[in-house]
């Protein structure tokens, strides 16, 4: 099952490749933000939910449940759903058009992976996601047992970071238009930065809160990448490269935690639940949180933050050199449409071009000196 799931998680480059190809280049990040911010909310709300229906009636509702949305999901997209290619360029038949060297996703890889600006991009995405997705894996577990955070705190936590980060992501249209997507890129890390740091040194519940405050801001990092990603490629290669920082995700999904396991075994921390009641540590009936510090190292509570702070440096490092003018990449998107030309029109340029100035319906109405292709 486990498997299955990883071979259908392209959702996020699905939908970022729809969201370019239906929106204007200034309308993107907005795009972006608002659907990660749903995102980010139904991280909110489906942790909460699946844990009352779990505990009040089974998990096999719960897993039936997860099913059924996931079913009616599918059907709104094929009913409510329009598709984003203009009619005239879609496929005439469900056939098969396409060539083996087409369908050779490593081929593709090469293609895409000439461009200096989208391998920066991605390094950039590897660096910071590792140690993200590390902390994603332990990070409820490492506040209850090494902090001291009760089941009820970590439930707010969950919950008011999630709601922060969707006001994060909702700012971050004003963010790319104010500072510019590189310099949100690296806001985002700089935060994120931030945060991992102050998990990994601080051992007091309110320096936990704060570093939650900074988390939820560097929410804005691969939302910013996104938008970064989509002005810098061709129309017609936007789900290829966001399934290359998808990918990356995917790959720190598989890593992250193996790496954080890694090195709290290297500095004895135990997040064993077992193993540590089993020692019969210490716990507080009057606030009911659990307090263990026997094996926690005292300077540095947190070992696998502190390194992937370190990670996300190098990520602030990669991102600077990240160019501003977007003429220095080949893979800028010259077929791009311009703001306000026309799905349809775009399309018909390209055509013509491919034609060597051949007549369309369309040719009268587009003036090719006024154009920058």
């Amino acid at each position: 099952m486990i498997s299955i799931s990883g071979i259908f998680a392209v959702t996020f480059s699905v939908v970022f490749a729809y969201v370019a190809d239906v929106t204007e280049e200034h309308e993107r990040s907005l795009a972006y933000g608002l659907v990660s911010a749903t995102f980010a909310a139904s991280l909110v709300i489906s942790p909460a939910l699946g844990a009352y229906l779990m505990t009040e009636y089974s998990t096999n509702l719960v897993v039936a449940l997860a099913t059924a949305i996931a079913i009616l999901d599918v059907l709104f997209i094929l009913v409510a759903v329009p598709e984003s290619l203009p009619e005239k360029v879609r496929p005439s038949t469900w056939g098969p058009t396409i060539s083996w060297e087409q369908a050779d996703p490593f081929q593709a890889l090469r293609k895409v992976g000439k461009d200096h600006t989208i391998l920066m991009l991605c390094s950039t995405v590897f660096l910071s996601y590792l140690p993200e997705a590390g902390q994603y894996s332990c990070i409820f577990v490492y506040l209850r047992l090494v902090i001291g955070f009760s089941v009820f705190n970590v439930a707010v936590y969950i919950a008011i970071i999630g709601i922060l980060s969707v006001v994060a992501q909702t700012v971050l249209c004003f963010l790319m238009r104010s500072l510019g997507p590189k310099r949100t890129i690296m806001v985002g890390l700089l935060f994120e930065m931030l945060q991992l740091m102050w998990y990994g040194f601080g051992s007091q519940l309110w320096m936990m809160w704060a570093a939650g405050i900074l988390a939820s801001i560097s929410s804005i990092t691969y939302p910013a990448i996104s938008a970064f990603v989509s002005l810098h490629s061709e129309a017609d290669k936007q789900g290829l490269v966001q399934g290359m920082v998808t990918g990356m995700r995917g790959l720190c999904n598989g890593l992250g935690p193996a790496m954080f396991g890694v090195i709290f075994y290297l500095f004895h921390v135990d997040l064993d639940d077992k193993a540590v009641n089993n020692n019969h540590n210490n716990y507080n009936t009057i606030n009911k949180t659990v307090e263990f510090t026997e094996n926690v190292p005292k300077m540095i509570p947190g070992p696998p933050f502190v390194f992937g702070a370190m990670l996300v440096m190098c990520a602030l490092l990669v991102a600077e050199f990240i160019p501003l003018d977007s003429n220095t990449t080949s893979l800028k998107a010259t077929s791009r449409r311009q703001s306000g030309m026309s799905v349809e029109v775009h399309y018909e340029i390209e055509r013509l071009k491919k034609h060597d100035g051949g007549v369309g319906p369309l040719t009268s109405l587009v003036d090719h000196n006024s154009v920058v292709l």
